[in-house]
């Protein structure tokens, strides 16, 4: 079995307004290993965005303790957490949170000037199919080039892990595929152990291991045998 990545032991969140408490993870107990790629699967709500924050180091729990590799998260500083996420982990959200008045190549190099080990901005852009693409503004990439846009500024510093949110939530399928065999050719030939947030079930056929969230809690945990290419997923 791969080395164990992240693991948590009865991780709660509580957000508080007022009086008002929303109960976001429920004593979550999870484990993820070294090179997979990993579906969290759930309704809006379930808890899925909250926990991969916390393993992100974005967001602290209330209860419990979430662990990366030997390094305890839980009880890092604001400090240690900053350098935690630079060093370990690329984050691919939604919304792609790309500069307008830099290019292509620009805006991966925001992350390759900071970075301990970087690839060059070019290595990272034609990982994800867009070396035709690199002196482009984003107004004028599509959505999905805006996406692997930002896929490619994720993994420029090399990061161990790939925590990705809702990555085709703004895209029509067929620019959702597109970013998809992005992130599936960087798992395969990288390496990087890749989780991805979604609501979409026809993704889960992706993963070697997918999570499904309810209510606050996993609901069930499989694995997949055999993967299949984004191109062959229902979408």
């Amino acid at each position: 079995m791969a080395a164990r990545v992240f693991h948590t032991e009865g991780i709660t969140k509580v957000y508080r307004t007022g009086e008002v408490e929303v109960h976001a993870l429920r004593g979550v107990n999870v484990e993820l290993f070294m090179g997979e790629f990993t579906v969290l699967l759930g309704a809006s709500g379930s808890g899925k965005s909250t926990l991969l924050n916390i393993l992100g180091g974005l967001d602290s729990a209330t209860a419990g303790e979430a662990w990366f590799r030997d390094k305890e998260l839980t009880a890092m500083s604001d400090r240690e957490l900053t350098r935690y996420r630079r060093d370990h982990v690329g984050f691919v959200f939604q919304f792609y949170n790309l500069v307008p008045s830099l290019t292509a190549r620009e805006n991966v190099a925001l992350v390759t000037e900071v970075a301990r080990d970087p690839m060059s901005p070019e290595e990272a852009l034609e990982r994800v199919g867009l070396s035709a693409r690199i002196d482009h503004f984003p107004a004028e990439l599509s959505g999905g080039e805006q996406q692997r846009v930002a896929i490619a500024r994720a993994i420029a510093k090399r990061p161990e892990v790939l925590l990705c949110d809702e990555p085709t939530g703004a895209l029509d399928s067929k620019t959702g595929v597109q970013v998809l065999e992005a992130l599936d050719r960087i798992n395969r030939d990288l390496g990087t152990t890749t989780v991805i947030i979604t609501h979409n079930a026809g993704i889960r056929a992706m993963a070697h291991r997918v999570i499904h969230f309810a209510d606050g809690n996993i609901a069930e945990v499989s694995v997949n045998d055999t993967r299949v290419d984004a191109a062959h997923i229902e979408w």
